[in-house]
């Protein structure tokens, strides 16, 4: 098993090439030196930071209200900061599609933080309906849904920022979290 000094290392080494066919293997269940779920967790966060964010990796928060506790309290996927948003990473790679409780992980952790930080929920296997009709109704807090097809977009296209903004933006307009970036670009 790597530590995560040994992911960042190795996912610092990727380009957009490199991310391209580390997300094959992803889709194919085939990353054997990564412990489950790191591959895809880093990928997202390199794709961020490839396109310009700054990037928080992973990390755990052992500290409330300045008294030490001894056990973490969360564990974050990452955060990035990009296009003036400022966003908490969660990152599901499962075969099956994401319910409510990571969004319900995710809402509870944006309520420790500035109103104005949103959540982005990465899935691998899609989202079930209850997940994406909890996500649209959480308000003051915004968790926006990426799917597969959003981030084959992303990495395929070598950008991941604008479509954030895209996304944020029709979450605003029209209160969907779950805009598909496929489907925008058929349009």
């Amino acid at each position: 098993m790597s530590s995560q000094a040994e992911y960042l290392e190795r996912v610092s080494k990727l380009d957009w090439d490199g991310l391209r066919t580390l997300w094959s293997s992803i889709r194919e269940r085939r990353t054997p030196d990564w412990s489950p779920g790191k591959a895809f967790e880093y990928l997202i966060l390199r794709a961020f930071q490839l396109d310009g964010a700054d990037v928080s990796w992973p990390y755990e928060v052992r500290e409330v209200g300045g008294i030490q506790s001894r056990e973490a309290i969360e564990q974050v996927d990452g955060a990035v900061f990009a296009r003036g948003l400022w966003c908490l990473v969660e990152s599901k790679d499962t075969g099956d599609e994401v319910n409510v409780e990571p969004i319900a992980k995710l809402r509870n952790q944006l309520l420790r933080r500035p109103s104005s930080t949103i959540g982005l929920l990465f899935s691998v296997g899609g989202f079930t309906d209850p997940a994406r009709v909890l996500a649209s109704f959480l308000a003051p807090q915004t968790i926006l849904l990426w799917d597969c097809d959003d981030i084959d977009y992303c990495v395929r296209n070598e950008l991941v920022c604008d479509p954030l903004l895209r996304k944020y933006r029709v979450c605003v307009e029209e209160g969907r979290p779950d805009h598909s970036l496929l489907v925008e670009r058929m349009q």
